[in-house]
């Protein structure tokens, strides 16, 4: 049914790797960084490119000269 590294005893193997060489405290934070390298890279692959968000207006504080 499954062929390939999709394979439940494989997928199991390699958990058990990861989880000797980097231990439980440091999994879950290879995993975020695999997650958003992957998302980085998926959004740079994007044939379209995003407008950029506008920059924030100043307060009218700051344009006020300062009064002495």
């Amino acid at each position: 049914m499954f062929t390939g590294i999709m394979q439940p005893t494989h997928l199991i193997i390699l958990l058990a790797v990861a989880l000797i060489f980097l231990g439980p405290k440091r999994l879950p934070d290879a995993g975020r960084a695999l997650g958003q390298g992957l998302r980085e890279f998926k959004d740079s692959m994007g044939n379209e490119a995003r407008p950029r968000l506008p920059e924030p207006a100043e307060t009218a504080d700051e344009e006020t000269p300062a009064v002495r």
